[in-house]
């Protein structure tokens, strides 16, 4: 109960900029942590836009900085400025998927700009994998993330359902001497459909395989998925201090009345 509790109660959820997100994010009360991703197709300057406009109306927003869209180091300097003067003190740097970066390649080229600027960001988060990356090999991702560790404050993984992968690689990731606080990335209420297609999309292979097998979900195509299983799974995990499981980073997929109000719901349920 208590890494449940733990899980539930640090939680963020993920937001995609959209004509409808500003709309969508309505339904979530004041001070609830959200963040903002940033979007190939929209560039960065939507992501700081819906960053600015959802901390105006009082939710705690950790915007991600791509490495690959920020096109040069002034636009990143422009970017910095504009959150400073949000006071904002925490942020996202993911590399991205642009095909054709700027002055950044990697998240860590990002990151190390950041640190010669006077930026205010006193927490960053980064990314892991536990079941690898598409086009990154596994031991490139492992030094990449030792690289990232000065820098970060926490690290967040993929989208995962698997939760022997998800403790195989924290333990892998201590063994090399990370000891960053890891939040767990998990769906929000999709259709299971939709959250199969995007498993395939972005190479979470072992998930695509138990979202295929598993009878109890394949029988319910056209109802949409919640993590419940999911996340008593992981509040076993979450019990187990060696492993250092801080709390949830949930892909609402912009579903966001639905995501949060399961949230609420499971979290009302232990108190």
């Amino acid at each position: 109960m208590n890494g449940l509790k733990r899980l539930l109660d640090n939680s963020s959820f993920e937001l995609i900029p959209m004509k409808t997100t500003f709309e969508k994010a309505g339904a979530l009360p004041a001070g609830t942590r959200v963040s903002v991703t940033a979007s190939p197709a929209k560039g960065m300057e939507a992501t700081v836009e819906l960053t600015e406009q959802l901390t105006a109306i009082g939710l705690d927003v950790v915007p991600h900085i791509s490495a690959r869209l920020t096109k040069s180091k002034s636009e990143l300097e422009g970017i910095v400025e504009r959150l400073d003067a949000l006071e904002l003190e925490e942020i996202f740097v993911v590399g991205g998927d642009a095909d054709d970066p700027g002055d950044f390649v990697d998240a860590m080229d990002l990151i190390r700009h950041l640190d010669t600027l006077d930026h205010p960001f006193s927490r960053i988060g980064v990314t892991g994998y536990p079941e690898g990356h598409p086009d990154i090999s596994d031991e490139l991702l492992m030094r990449a993330l030792v690289d990232k560790q000065p820098y970060a404050s926490s690290v967040t993984t993929q989208m995962c359902f698997d939760p022997d992968a998800i403790r195989d690689w924290v333990l892998a990731i201590r063994d090399r001497g990370i000891d960053l606080p890891v939040i767990i990335g998990i769906p929000g209420v999709t259709e299971l459909t939709k959250l199969i297609g995007i498993s395939a999309r972005i190479g979470v292979g072992t998930s695509l395989r138990f979202l295929s097998k598993n009878r109890s979900l394949a029988s319910k195509l056209l109802k949409p998925y919640a993590p419940d299983e999911l996340v008593d799974s992981l509040a076993e995990l979450a019990d187990d201090p060696g492993l250092g499981i801080a709390g949830l980073h949930i892909y609402t997929f912009n579903q966001v009345e639905a995501t949060f109000g399961w949230h609420r719901d499971r979290r009302t349920s232990i108190r």
